[in-house]
């Protein structure tokens, strides 16, 4: 994993400041701790960090030139057939001076320009300047492992791993409305927006080329779940150990030492499985837990680390230790983002970096086989459709009621849930207000009549819509899996695990997003992945007998932090008050100060839960702290502390060396 970024101009006459260069790159050092260099010349400057994984040697430091250095390139991920990709350049006639898979895309790139992206099978984020017609091609992985942001304005395009870095740049901090707005809702940042007005995330699947100050933006893969596959359940299972077996032995190649995070959930422990299977010697697991029984996993992930004979490590959050991460993740974070299990796998990467430098992990499994609750809105979806519309209407009230007196029983509120939004108006929704944090109903009563006129016309339900219309299915549950990967997965599963890993200079592997793999879930039959609220059967039946029935029968928890018992005690309620309803938090003019005072109240005094909500609001105002009401000498002094404290091994690379 690296950290890269630079500058275009729209011009060769535009000067590059390589001070500027160096000035981003090293933002990111928590990326590349290892290595570091740059490139400054004919109107172009990219940066990279490194952190070295696969060929240490110096040979491998980037920004990485072919032969006639027409062509170089900064690359963030892993490429896993690499050597398969190597072995066929050479036969063409290329030479090789690393054994690095960046040097690979340089050499593909040569050979088929923007179509080398087909044929990549990892996780990516990258940018290539072709001197030849001074083109700038930026592109990123399938799914979004990998982040990518830019700005572009009339005389450059910026790019970055991460958006502090452009705003190292000199880019405008202004925060976006619209994108506050999309945040109450989804809880992180959708789509190609980000915090501030002038910063874009380039989306997953994509690529964009700049060339003569103009930028174009192209996609180049799309999820399909047609046609489907026509098997039976025998061999679909045995065909997913094939693929998930193959895909788990891509990502064990590593020049360093590596383990894998364990839950004690059915992803994370079919990993470990795999990569016992795999490996000659025991894998280094590790897990995070709480004092909370009902948030604490920790004897789930001992069962499985006993079952595989394990080298396995916890750690168990405090309180405090959630505290004290307050300004640390915003920083890192770069945007709003309103994940509260950010901190357990901030921790959990903090613990796994002492002890190895690569990490796999199961992200991905909900995704492909329908494991969420949340998923059987889908698969009841089909069945209400014959029952007449009032009837409906009283069936979806009634569990609406119920709803509200059982929400001290998770699993029982949970389907009263499901069964009260399915039978509304449109089941598709139903999903939506599912996932909303904050309801159009509510964000009325919050925000002040200032906010609601700037994103007036800004729906932001209507970005699960266009997920929904762009779904390449036939079915309900199809659909709904589309849309998380479209959407879930790599603006909230995606980013809190790139922002946490990395910042501890780990770099995280998830075999469950295999391309390949994924692909062959989502041709599928759906029932074989959701049958109403038997969720992920075909993924457990191919398991069976390979995981511990217990953990095959085990009820989904998901990677929760207790936020709810946290914020009734005396600290955390004081730094609530404090943040929330400080006269600096109010005068943004997004919120009711009321308001805000009422969902405090009412969740320290156990009237209604609203941890996800406070939580959100607390990284809102975090982020505007940290980002944007500092001034640009401030901005520029804490960039410094950062350079100055840090480890900076290895040399600066001029564009002669």
């Amino acid at each position: 994993m690296c950290g890269i970024c630079g500058v275009v101009g729209a011009s060769p006459q535009y000067l590059i400041d390589p001070e500027t260069i160096v000035r981003m790159r090293d933002t990111m050092v928590h990326r590349g701790p290892d290595d570091c260099g740059i490139y400054a010349g004919d109107g172009a400057g990219l940066g990279h960090r490194r952190l070295s994984i696969i060929d240490l040697r110096p040979d491998g430091r980037q920004p990485l030139a072919n032969e006639d250095e027409s062509i170089r390139i900064v690359f963030n991920g892993e490429i896993y057939n690499y050597l398969e990709l190597r072995r066929g350049l050479i036969d063409a006639g290329h030479r090789f001076r690393s054994e690095t898979d960046t040097e690979v895309i340089v050499h593909l790139y040569e050979e088929y320009g923007v179509r080398c992206l087909e044929r990549l099978r990892g996780m990516f984020a990258f940018a290539i300047w072709d001197a030849r017609d001074r083109t700038l091609l930026l592109a990123r992985d399938r799914v979004g492992k990998k982040p990518l942001y830019y700005a572009v304005d009339e005389n450059r395009l910026a790019f970055a791993s991460e958006a502090k870095a452009l705003m190292a740049a000199g880019v405008v901090r202004d925060p976006d409305h619209k994108s506050i707005n999309h945040y109450l809702t989804y809880g992180y940042i959708p789509g190609a927006r980000s915090g501030s007005r002038e910063i874009r995330k380039l989306p997953p699947a994509h690529y964009l080329t700049y060339r003569d100050g103009k930028a174009a933006l192209t996609r180049y893969w799309r999820l399909s779940y047609l046609p489907k596959l026509k098997l039976d359940e025998r061999e679909a299972c045995e065909e997913l150990l094939r693929l998930l077996s193959e895909a788990v032995k891509l990502r064990m190649v590593a020049d360093v030492p590596l383990g894998a995070f364990l839950s004690g959930g059915l992803d994370s422990s079919a990993i470990v499985a795999m990569m016992t299977e795999l490996s000659s010697t025991p894998v280094k697991t590790f897990s995070i837990g709480f004092q909370q029984p009902d948030y604490d996993e920790t004897r789930w992930a001992r069962l499985v680390a006993e079952r595989f004979h394990t080298e396995h490590r916890e750690f168990i959050v405090e309180p405090e230790d959630g505290a004290q991460l307050l300004s640390t993740l915003a920083w890192h974070y770069d945007e709003p983002y309103a994940d509260s299990s950010a901190i357990a796998t901030w921790y959990l990467s903090k613990m796994t970096r002492e002890h190895v430098t690569v990490a796999l992990n199961g992200d991905g499994g909900d995704e492909n086989f329908a494991g969420y609750k949340r998923h059987s809105v889908s698969a009841l979806a089909n069945r209400i459709e014959p029952i007449p519309p009032a009837i409906r209407k009283l069936i979806g009230s009634a569990a609406s009621h119920g709803y509200g007196l059982m929400s001290r029983n998770r699993r029982i509120a949970s389907r009263l849930c499901i069964l009260s939004e399915v039978m509304g108006d449109s089941w598709r929704a139903g999903y939506g207000r599912m996932l909303a944090w904050f309801g159009e109903a509510e964000k009325a009563r919050l925000c002040t009549p200032e906010f609601a006129q700037s994103v007036m016309g800004d729906s932001a339900p209507d970005i699960l819509v266009e997920a929904y219309n762009d779904a390449d299915a036939d079915n309900a549950i199809d659909e709904t899996l589309s849309v998380d990967v479209s959407l879930y997965l790599p603006e909230d599963c995606l980013v809190k695990v790139d922002r946490a890993s990395m910042a501890a200079s780990l770099e995280a592997r998830s075999p469950l997003l295999d391309h390949e793999f994924m692909e062959f879930a989502a041709r599928l039959p759906a029932h074989f992945k959701l049958n109403l609220f038997d969720r992920k059967r075909i993924f457990k039946k191919a398991l069976r007998g390979i995981l511990p029935e217990a953990i095959l029968q085990r009820r989904k928890m998901g990677f929760g932090v207790p936020l709810d018992y946290w914020f009734r005690d005396a600290a955390w309620i004081e730094i609530l008050r404090d943040l929330l309803l400080s006269r600096r938090a109010l005068e943004r003019g997004y919120f009711v100060g009321g308001a805000v005072a009422r969902l405090i109240d009412e969740h320290v005094a156990g009237i209604r839960d609203r941890q996800h909500q406070l939580w959100m609001l607390l990284m809102l105002e975090m982020w505007h702290r940290t980002f944007i009401d500092s001034a640009p000498r401030e901005f520029d002094s804490y960039l410094s502390d950062i350079r100055s404290s840090a480890r900076l091994p290895g040399t600066v690379s001029s564009p002669q060396s």
